[in-house]
């Protein structure tokens, strides 16, 4: 079982930054790809899309095309945390952000993930 918990959301204008942070408390962090996912508009049909993720000893990072360029994920497995930094933030980032374990490695896909955080809010003005 590997318990996540994000943070750093908050509301910020277009063109800002924010740095989502993603901890565990398990030893086997470092055994874990992580991967992060965005939902927009909860309960209104929208699906969770991939946004990044990362192998477990950092050697692979995937991004979606929306984010290429804007978005960067790195991890420390000492510190057992995935961070994600996010520049030039648009409106259409306006999202709740998880983070997801997967023991199969760095997916695109949620239903490879085996466990989530609660996510964290990520509103972005125009």
């Amino acid at each position: 079982q590997v318990q996540l918990v994000e943070s750093g959301g908050g509301s910020v204008q277009a063109g800002g930054s924010l740095r989502l942070s993603c901890a565990a408390s398990e030893s086997t962090f470092n055994t874990y790809s992580l991967g992060w996912f965005r939902q927009a508009r909860q309960g209104q049909g929208k699906e969770r899309e991939f946004v990044a993720s990362i192998s477990w000893s950092g050697g692979t990072i995937k991004y979606a095309d929306t984010v290429k360029g804007r978005f960067t994920l790195s991890r420390d497995n000492a510190k057992k945390t995935a961070i994600l930094q996010m520049n030039n933030l648009k409106p259409e980032d306006t999202a709740v952000y998880y983070c997801g374990a997967s023991s199969i490695g760095p997916r695109e896909n949620r239903w490879d993930y085996s466990y989530w955080g609660q996510g964290t809010q990520v509103t972005v003005s125009s």
